[in-house]
């Protein structure tokens, strides 16, 4: 992954000039629809959203994703034309905790009364980053990979749906109970395999699995920090290969956005394997969040439970 903190100066600029033109539009966005087809207009930023409002809204919404598929939603900045799609949304779900740090600016610039914003997180405690001198203080923004996380996200955005559409209230709080349950039930079942596992500690590409270690009293050491800064240092990189070596690791875990290369290096150097696990921040393999959480969860657990 690129830098994801600060933004340029370039990127600044872009957006100033995106305010001015989605202000212009919004002023349309009183008399053009809100709705599609009969369903309400729901913005999301990335993927773990658009999952999340398509359990809570069913038949009830129309979702459009603004961070293209393939694109890490760290690194993006918003075009005049993502901006745009706010001004005729009902719906503006994003999941915060610096995850967006353009939402607030586009959320003036639609000039759209009637949008409901939801800041997904609202509510959670956040963790900080505090490996990376650049970023050591920083809300750690990717809460979506907590089951417990997730379960106070899907009732934020039940309860945004319900305010904008109040005749299928009914509708959604019965989603949102239901996808709470299957989150419930994962959690269940995997603190019972992670609290016999031999070992509690997992090598990941980048620290994006603090939220979920918190669930289970796990603990990650990642090749990146909590926004995959760049490449680790040679004394950092050395420090992980002793480490590999003296807890035995087996499986070194990387992310499909993420590129490979220092994993497999690490990899390479301490006999182990390299497997694949989700962030959900782009749509992957065709999966649902359920499947795809559950099967990252599957993986940590063979990690854990693999003989050193």
């Amino acid at each position: 992954m690129k830098q994801r903190y600060p933004i340029a100066l370039f990127s600044t600029i872009a957006l100033s000039v995106a305010i001015v033109l989605t202000s212009c539009s919004g002023l349309k966005s009183s008399s053009q629809s809100q709705t599609q087809n009969g369903k309400i207009a729901v913005s999301v930023t990335f993927d773990a959203m658009a999952e999340f409002a398509k359990a809570v809204g069913g038949n009830h919404v129309s979702i459009t994703t603004i961070i293209p598929d393939g694109t890490e939603p760290h690194d993006f900045e918003p075009k005049a034309k993502d901006m745009a799609k706010l001004t005729t949304a009902k719906v503006f779900i994003y999941n915060g905790l610096g995850m967006e740090n353009w939402a607030s600016k586009a959320i003036s610039s639609a000039n759209n009364s009637s949008l409901v914003t939801v800041d997904a997180s609202n509510g959670t405690v956040p963790l900080k980053e505090t490996s990376d001198e650049d970023n050591k203080g920083k809300n750690d923004p990717h809460v979506w990979l907590s089951l417990q996380g997730a379960e106070t996200e899907v009732n934020n955005i039940g309860a945004g749906l319900e305010k904008a559409d109040p005749a299928h209230a009914s509708d959604y709080k019965k989603n949102v109970q239901t996808f709470t349950e299957n989150l419930e039930q994962l959690r269940q079942e995997y603190m019972t395999k992670f609290q016999s596992a031999p070992r509690k500690d997992f090598v990941t590409g980048h620290a994006a699995f603090a939220y979920l270690c918190r669930d289970f009293s796990l603990k990650q050491n990642s090749v990146e920090d909590v926004f995959a800064s760049g490449e680790p240092s040679a004394s950092r990189l050395t420090d992980l290969i002793q480490y590999c070596k003296d807890n035995q690791v087996k499986t070194i875990f990387s992310e499909k956005m993420v590129s490979p290369a220092v994993s497999n290096t690490l990899a390479k150097e301490v006999g182990a394997k390299v497997k694949t696990i989700y962030t959900i921040e782009s749509k992957e393999d065709n999966k649902s969040y359920l499947e795809r959480i559950k099967q990252d969860l599957d993986e940590i657990d063979a990690a854990l439970t693999e003989s050193r």
